[in-house]
């Protein structure tokens, strides 16, 4: 038992300090949470367009599933005898609506960013990334061969002076920046149109752009800020999740076909891990079609993601959002803690986010806004704030 005592001192020390995380059982309906009895608004959900929620959209796909096609496993990685027609079917429907791009597809957006960039660089390879890119992003970074450096937040014009510094190296011969088109913890964006200006300004770069949280909520068919911005074609790597708006498994990356045949004889997490199942895959392409349709949900979710954004700042509080995920911002991880008890012992089911997910001194309560949430309902969250 010695042998456990520090870790249990560690638990000790996040405990005291606000910081402990624990699993939670709950039950969910529509846009309400069940925990320990307390029916809440659910303020912490992924389900951005109401997808997964949707019972009608369960029975409609299953009514049309074949019981021959229904397999819950793949029992193979697609090297093997994982690749199922429903893979090919799901990635060339992803190539067409991404204006003719290739398309691979991964387990989970985890999978996919600790994978991709250790198989694309080796010691010639910079990688640039912003300060504050998921932690996905920089595991993958840390496993990568490659030098790297962290640009400022948001700050395009420290991004170029890196370049101006670095693109000229002889010892090397790429660039990769990396960022995400909306921030998952401060909900703020990437000016990804002048992003694309500075890579046409440097031959060697590369950009790799993760939109798990905007794929499905932004572009006028849910294609997320590189449709909105029109530069799909002007991202070397563009990558998404489609277990948040798309309510399903996985995550998938549009590229140049030379870079998918590259990374399926590369990718580690590719080549050694079983492929999902083929039932998951087959609802993968059913649901997107129902994203790229959602456009009353998705103007929706823009306009009470407005609404509250101005409706925090009106209440004092600051908060750097521009999209549907609006942080709370707190300060220290213990007041942060109890906010978030207070708000929902007045039903209202809004998570605190702390140290190390978010920099020390800036926990938060962080609202992640539905589609199935209604503007009476933000009435009452900022009322009781």
């Amino acid at each position: 038992m010695a042998l456990l005592d520090h870790y249990q001192q560690q638990l000790d020390q996040l405990k005291q300090t606000g910081n402990l995380r624990q699993f939670t059982a709950n039950e969910q309906q529509g846009a309400y949470i069940k925990i320990a009895g307390r029916n809440m608004l659910n303020l912490s959900s992924n389900d951005y367009l109401g997808l997964a929620a949707n019972v009608q959209l369960r029975e409609e796909f299953l009514d049309q599933q074949p019981i021959q096609r229904s397999y819950f496993s793949s029992s193979s990685s697609r090297l093997l005898t994982g690749n199922y027609a429903e893979y090919e079917q799901f990635e060339s429907s992803l190539s067409q609506v991404f204006l003719g791009r290739a398309a691979l597809l991964f387990n989970s957006g985890y999978h996919m960013n600790i994978g991709i960039l250790p198989a694309l660089s080796d010691s010639k390879t910079l990688i640039l990334a912003d300060k504050l890119v998921h932690a996905s992003m920089i595991d993958g970074i840390r496993l990568s061969s490659a030098k790297y450096i962290r640009y400022r937040h948001n700050d395009l014009q420290h991004l170029t002076q890196l370049l101006e510094k670095y693109h000229d190296d002889t010892d090397i011969e790429r660039v990769i920046v990396v960022t995400e088109s909306i921030f998952s913890m401060d909900g703020d964006e990437t000016n990804l149109t002048k992003l694309v200006q500075i890579k046409q300004r440097f031959n060697k770069v590369m950009l790799y752009v993760d939109e798990a949280h905007a794929i499905g909520v932004r572009g006028e068919q849910g294609l997320g800020c590189a449709e909105q911005y029109n530069v799909i074609k002007d991202i070397d790597f563009l990558v998404g999740t489609l277990g948040k708006a798309c309510a399903s498994v996985g995550g998938y990356l549009i590229c140049d076909p030379i870079i998918r045949s590259y990374l399926i004889n590369t990718m580690r997490p590719l080549i050694f891990s079983t492929a999902l199942p083929p039932m998951n895959i087959a609802w993968s392409d059913f649901i997107f079609k129902k994203v790229m349709a959602a456009n009353t949900e998705r103007l929706h979710l823009h306009k009470i993601s407005k609404y509250l954004q101005s409706e925090i700042v009106a209440k004092g509080y600051s908060s750097p959002s521009t999209s549907h995920i609006v942080p709370i911002m707190i300060g220290e991880s213990q007041k942060a803690v109890e906010k978030s008890h207070s708000v929902q012992q007045q039903g209202f089911y809004a998570m605190p986010v702390r140290p190390p997910t978010v920099p020390q001194h800036s926990a938060r309560l962080r609202v992640s806004l539905t589609s199935l949430i209604q503007p009476d309902d933000l009435q009452r969250l900022v009322a009781c704030l």
